[in-house]
């Protein structure tokens, strides 16, 4: 079963595409990274799927449902940008609200982990630090037990240690419940530590959408004659090339070993290979039926 699915999703501001033809689908159970850089699109995809904003044209299903639709609102968490917290309303005000508002909220469960964090309940939403806002609106969007989270750069305004106690929390909450978990950031580093699946968004197109793992597997960087760049056994596509007089350094999508001994092959960082399909050159050559392989390659 799919947690998500987009078929032809496409959504137009005034004469601007914040989306256009976007397919996709998201495996239940992922914790999938949405990756893009500001203005990309990701905010309109994820306002999309809780029923927030109309598609212009095409689709998205969230568990098999119509977005926004009353029935499915309950199995759907959601921490939009800034964490919107009531300012007035003290952490235990939240926790009644959130109680009153969702049928089957887990209130212990926030409590527990309001007590691990050392979060007051008694202190109000608005003299919170930028960490522990994050941290309350997580818990209590893990307390309504969704069936899918959708995170929307939650990580954003955090330094270092809020991040890690953030995701710490996170896949805590992953661990208990198995909820499939959509988190939009454009933090690379952090993204790699917990999600098993990511979706990389540019100028309202997905570039890449696979398995992390998979990923990592089919994209190399390959060091050789530069004399001989141009044709590569085993390599798909060239996504970055740099090239001196005698040596050429390419980070390439494989299709299969690269066995000539010319080439020396590195591994490659995630973060290289998001870089690489965001370049503003290579997303501008890019084709539907390249982005289709290259679904297909990284599953």
């Amino acid at each position: 079963m799919n947690a998500l699915e987009a078929s032809g999703l496409s959504k137009r501001y005034g004469k601007k595409w914040a989306l256009e033809n976007c397919s996709f689908e998201l495996p239940a159970g992922s914790i999938a990274g949405l990756v893009g850089p500001n203005g990309a699109g990701k905010t309109t995809l994820l306002h999309i799927a809780v029923g927030l904003l109309e598609p212009t044209r095409g689709s998205l299903r969230i568990l098999g449902e119509q977005p926004g639709a009353a029935h499915v609102l309950s199995r759907v968490g959601f921490v939009a940008q800034e964490t919107p917290l009531y300012k007035s309303f003290s952490v235990g005000d939240m926790l009644s609200f959130g109680a009153h508002m969702n049928d089957g909220f887990d209130t212990e469960l926030a409590r527990a982990r309001f007590s691990r964090l050392e979060i007051p309940l008694d202190q109000r939403a608005g003299s919170l630090s930028g960490g522990q806002r994050a941290q309350v609106a997580l818990a209590l969007a893990l307390a309504k037990r969704p069936e899918i989270l959708l995170l929307d750069e939650p990580l954003a305004s955090l330094d270092p240690l809020a991040r890690r106690e953030f995701l710490q929390t996170l896949m805590e909450g992953v661990a208990d419940t198995g909820v499939t978990v959509l988190l939009s950031s454009h933090l690379l580093t952090d993204l790699e530590r917990v999600c098993d699946h990511m979706m990389v968004l540019g100028r309202g197109h997905f570039r890449l959408i696979g398995d992390t793992a998979d990923i990592i597997r089919t994209h190399k960087v390959l060091i050789g004659p530069s004399e001989r760049a141009g044709a590569v056994s085993g390599v798909e596509q060239v996504l970055h090339q740099s090239t001196t007089e005698r040596q050429a350094t390419l980070l390439v999508r494989t299709n299969g070993p690269i066995i000539d001994p010319a080439w020396m092959v590195n591994q490659v960082s995630l973060e290289d290979v998001v870089l690489a399909y965001l370049d503003s050159r290579a997303a501008s050559d890019a084709t539907d039926r390249e982005l289709h392989a290259v679904q297909e390659v990284a599953r």
